[in-house]
């Protein structure tokens, strides 16, 4: 069948109402479960609204040849708005979802950050927008300010040509009364978090009368953080003639429960990347001891070393930690947290997309939505809450097409958490080691001379200070009697800022054995014996009791492994063990943080809590 065929048969085709018809699984544009020429999406348009488009012999002729985005049938204005951003190909959730959005059907779509889904239900609403009508025709609500500034900005760009259509973007932290002149003024498009939205809708500064689109954006992250019943007091107060538009990564039941109660006989788009899109994020874990996840931080950093990365932890004063130990090793690094003023955290992201920060400390909530390009690695310095918010933190790499890089820390307590977050991607997490000193040095090295590579290669502008660095080098060389190759090296060394450039010394905690040899080593040095001698500890040692002993059959290499384990120590750290009947003494060393010390507390050896207890003198 021809395609004019097809759009003459559609425009005679009442439009599917069961939800089984409507439920479509898309992979890929090229194996995709709809016909890619969207034909149903013109007809569907002729329908809606006659006068806003060509005759139906005109369109037939047009739509027979159109491709990329113009075989949407969108107007012409967002069409070249799309073409300036450099859209060419609808994305699979945008070929699936724009025709349904424009036949003004409810929608729920799954799929995951990072695959265009904005587009796929911004430019359908914004096709639908009357913009002699001043008031919200399609209200979005998003988890966070960040993802709500997004998204505006997103609609901005595509209604670039559509003078008489405004957007505007509500949230806490921006001024409400700046909000409420720009709502009087008349906007078309509202995109809020959900306490805004609320707080402006129990104002009577929202009016939503008028409104014909709901969009759920994100809807599992808010139902992760506790916004589940605003969004049902939004949802309650709206007209009930609108179409709502559900997007979600994941489908919980609570979401599924929501898209039954208040979406009419939607349709239903799933989009499941093909494997090779879903690998385009290397995964990979490493076990890291809690007191040295800095250090491996650093290193991780100095060899894995990208255009952007974000570091992941749970609590802001961890933000704040870590950032202070990463600019006194000279990088470039942001903060991101509650907090962070809105306006702060807007320059933050600027100067994060534009490489003026290379690096970004980030809680989940701070880091919600935000979509930079240039993000080439993903590190998860504490485990996330759960696997989706683990797919989230990953998303924020790879995207446009491009790979990406995701590192996670495991704590030794940790490990067992592993095996959901597989199930969450989809796919195994390969294990990595610490990064040696040998690649390291080798990362420096290739950096280096990278940066003098560039430094030849691209011209600067400042030609007079290069000029006078010439006469400089020129005169030292006269001067000195020395080679050019001499002079490089000292301006190189100079570059360095008395910094080494090759990682020296000992791996220490990185080269440790395993804690299975460790054990037998243990086993062999210390005899299994009452050793009741009463020398004390050494000066930096301090004598600890722990409640296991010969009647729980422990040895001395369970008790160096498990508090090696968990305490961070290399084992040889670890001092006399004695072993009595019914309880055992251990030697540490001083100093032990009081959150190791009470994790220890519940630690268990041989089925028993050790009990730790500190012995006085």
């Amino acid at each position: 069948m021809t395609c004019a065929a097809e759009l003459q048969a559609e425009l005679h085709t009442p439009i599917a109402s069961s939800q089984e018809d409507s439920n479509l699984t898309v992979t890929d544009p090229s194996d995709t479960a709809i016909d890619p020429t969207p034909v149903p999406l013109a007809g569907s348009t002729i329908l809606d609204d006659p006068g806003l488009i060509a005759p139906a012999d005109e369109l037939l002729a047009d739509v027979a040849t159109a491709s990329g985005f113009q075989k949407f049938g969108l107007r012409p204005e967002i069409l070249e708005a799309v073409a300036a951003i450099g859209f060419q190909d609808p994305s699979p959730i945008q070929t699936a979802a724009i025709p349904e959005l424009l036949l003004g059907r409810d929608l729920v779509g799954q799929a995951q950050t990072g695959t265009g889904k904005t587009a796929a239900f911004a430019l359908p609403l914004l096709e639908r927008i009357d913009p002699t009508q001043r008031g919200p025709q399609v209200l979005v609500l998003a988890p966070t300010r960040e993802l709500a500034m997004q998204v505006a900005e997103a609609f901005n760009s595509f209604a670039a040509k559509l003078s008489q259509v405004r957007v505007l973007a509500v949230y806490g932290g921006a001024d409400f009364r700046d909000q409420i002149q720009q709502l009087r003024r008349g906007v078309q498009i509202v995109v809020g978090t959900p306490g805004r939205v609320m707080d402006h809708m129990r104002q009577g500064t929202l009016d939503l009368s008028g409104l014909r689109s709901l969009v759920l954006d994100e809807a599992d992250e808010m139902l992760r953080m506790g916004f589940i019943d605003d969004v049902e007091w939004v949802l309650e107060q709206l007209p009930s003639q609108r179409q709502v538009v559900l997007f979600s990564a994941t489908m919980p039941n609570e979401i599924r429960r929501i898209s039954q109660k208040y979406l009419n006989s939607p349709a239903e788009v799933t989009i499941r990347p093909k494997a090779a899109d879903g690998r385009r994020i290397r995964q990979r874990y490493l076990m890291v001891p809690a007191p040295h996840k800095i250090e491996v931080l650093e290193r991780i950093l100095e060899a894995e070393r990208r255009e952007g990365v974000i570091i992941f932890a749970r609590t802001k004063a961890i933000t704040v930690t870590v950032a202070e130990s990463l600019e006194q090793h000279g990088y470039d690094v942001a903060v991101l947290n509650g907090d962070v003023p809105q306006t702060q955290r807007e320059r933050t992201i600027e100067r994060l997309r534009d490489g003026r920060v290379d690096v970004l400390v980030a809680t989940d909530v701070a880091a919600r939505g935000l979509d930079v390009d240039r993000i080439g690695l993903v590190i998860n310095y504490d485990i996330p809450f759960d696997g989706e918010a683990y797919v989230h933190r990953i998303g924020r790499t790879g995207r446009a097409g491009r790979n990406g890089d995701a590192i996670l820390f495991l704590t030794p307590r940790e490990r067992r958490f592993l095996g959901g977050l597989e199930r969450a991607v989809g796919q195994p997490i390969e294990p990595m080691d610490v990064p040696s000193n040998a690649a390291i040095n080798q990362n420096r090295l290739d950096r280096l001379r990278q940066h003098l590579t560039e430094s030849l290669t691209t011209p600067d502008g400042r030609q007079e200070e290069r000029a006078l660095l010439t006469e400089i080098v020129q005169r030292v060389a006269q001067e000195q009697d020395c080679s050019a190759e001499h002079l490089a090296v000292a301006a190189l060394s100079i570059s360095l800022g008395g910094r080494a450039l090759l990682l020296q010394g000992e791996e220490g905690w990185s080269q440790n054995r395993p804690t299975a040899t460790r054990d037998r080593d243990r086993d062999r040095e210390r005899p299994r014996r009452d050793d009741r001698q009463d020398d004390p500890p050494e000066q930096h040692m301090e004598r600890f009791r722990i409640e296991v002993g010969w009647r729980d059959r422990v040895k001395p290499g369970n008790i160096v492994g498990a508090i090696a384990n968990e305490a961070g120590l290399n084992g040889r750290a670890i001092g006399r063990i004695r072993i009595f009947d019914a309880h055992s003494t251990v030697d540490l060393p001083k100093g032990m943080p009081d959150d190791v010390f009470a994790d220890l507390r519940r630690l268990r050896v041989m089925n028993k809590e050790l009990q730790i207890s500190r012995l006085t003198a």
